[in-house]
């Protein structure tokens, strides 16, 4: 397996080549130079497999320059019952006829993006150990990406994790998570600015090639390829638990801010997992919802990001979507630069004259938008009818999931979050916080360390560097 750059100027590479890079050289993304491909035979196989063996399968095609031993043993070790709550690892529950939910958020930070980041977690320390390196880890966070970091690289020998976090405009769980933590390893900044400041900084202090590899520097954002990979394995198993046989249909809807967790299921349907439609759901900030109804992707600035009860979907710009647009382009990179070149000039482009939108239908993606009042009334209907109470993330989810469903084909809408980190939402909706653990209240009890700093690329470049042999 060999992987290119969106933007076409980067040699193409192996697996570990490009797991601890994040951004490409060029300022491009890594990708695959062609998905793998699995037919009925390969599906029908695969389908008694625990979560971790089909870890192994998926992540054996990726990542085919690894000993298949080694990284069946590093799945074995990140999948199990203890730190994800149950052997299925991420079970499927019935919500209401036709309409499912895969429970994504059972690991230690309550959120989906557990599932890749301690596997990511893991393949970092494997390559350390193999080179006896240091990585610096530098990423931005609009909520779940920080924490479930932080914690999978927090006390590995040879790690530093710099994390930015837009300040305020996280939930009160989410920023007790973060910066609760004492480690030595972990360093928290707080940005003047929305997730988009955060994300536009990184990419501007690793778009410097003589200092990010001076220094090592790696991403754990879902610019990692490593990341959407890993978050495949979980359509897959998702599809098994829901259909019978082999060709049975299923459609996924999906809360979606950065685009990272949409791409994977799109990737997954690339690979030949029968997916009839990806239904990309939005908050108030519907950038990709206004793509997919218009073909217009029009990005908003800092002051058009509107600060919503869903927190981590507070972004305008999506940071995978230039990997979809990749494929949808036939790999033509010159478009893409193109097209990011009119998007960094006048803020938006607009594929809909273009033969890429007459073959949009072949996609298989849908759209829709929901808002707080809609978030609100999603919790309290789905607690009045099961007791089972949502977080607002999922809510978006669930909210239009119920307008894209499809008489025959079941929905399954992927979990975010658990409610726990957003009580106050929760109260709102339903007149109650939800259910805390003793170990939740001592966390939101304990004393709060972070960084606030300016949305100012260089001073941040500067006092990463000044840290950059702490550990």
């Amino acid at each position: 397996m060999q992987y290119v750059s969106t933007r076409g100027h980067t040699p193409p590479a192996r697996f570990r080549a490009v797991l601890l890079e994040g951004l490409a050289p060029d300022g491009g993304l890594m990708v695959p130079q062609q998905y793998p491909r699995i037919g009925p035979a390969q599906l029908r196989a695969w389908r008694p497999l625990t979560y971790a063996e089909l870890a192994c399968e998926l992540m054996s095609l990726f990542a085919d320059d690894y000993p298949r031993g080694d990284l069946a043993k590093l799945a074995h070790d990140v999948y199990t019952s203890s730190l994800f709550g149950s052997d299925q690892v991420a079970p499927l529950v019935d919500l209401e006829p036709g309409l499912k939910l895969l429970q994504l958020s059972n690991g230690p930070t309550l959120a989906f993006k557990d599932l890749a980041m301690q596997l990511l977690g893991a393949l970092f320390q494997y390559e350390l150990t193999a080179s006896s390196d240091t990585l610096n880890v530098l990423g931005a966070t609009s909520g779940d990406t920080g924490s479930s970091a932080e914690y999978a690289m927090r006390g590995r020998p040879g790690i530093r994790v710099f994390m930015l976090s837009p300040l305020g405009r996280m939930s009160a769980f989410q920023r007790a998570q973060m910066y609760s933590l004492t480690d030595p390893n972990i360093f928290n900044i707080a940005v003047d600015g929305t997730f988009d400041d955060c994300q536009d900084i990184v990419k501007q202090i690793v778009a410097d090639v003589q200092f990010k590899r001076r220094h090592r520097l790696g991403a754990v954002n879902s610019i990692n390829w490593a990341r959407v990979a890993s978050q495949v394995v979980y359509y897959f198993h998702g599809y098994f638990a829901a259909t019978i046989q082999e060709g049975d249909p299923v459609s996924f809807c999906v809360p979606s801010g950065n685009f990272g967790n949409v791409l994977a299921g799109w990737v997954a349907r690339g690979m030949g997992l029968p997916i009839d439609r990806l239904i990309v759901a939005t908050n108030e900030n519907d950038v990709l919802d206004e793509f997919f109804r218009t073909g217009r992707y029009r990005v908003r600035d800092r002051n058009q990001t509107l600060a919503t009860s869903s927190p981590s979907m507070d972004i305008s710009k999506a940071s995978n979507f230039e990997r979809f647009i990749f494929d949808v382009v036939g790999h033509d990179a010159d478009q893409v630069r193109r097209l990011w070149r009119e998007l960094d000039e006048r803020g938006e482009f607009d594929l809909a004259d273009s033969q890429h939108w007459t073959d949009a239908a072949a996609w298989g993606f849908g759209s829709g938008r929901s808002t707080h009042a809609d978030r609100l009334a999603t919790i309290r209907s789905i607690y009045e009818a099961s007791g089972r109470i949502v977080d607002p993330h999922t809510a978006d989810g669930i909210k239009v999931a119920r307008q894209r469903r499809r008489d025959g084909v079941p929905m399954i809408c992927l979990e975010t979050a658990q409610a726990a980190k957003f009580s106050e939402t929760i109260v709102e909706a339903i007149g109650h916080p939800p259910p805390l653990s003793s170990d939740m209240h001592e966390m939101l009890g304990r004393s709060q360390h972070f960084e606030p700093m300016p949305a100012d690329a260089a001073q941040i470049r500067r006092y990463i560097e000044a840290r950059m042999d702490r550990a």
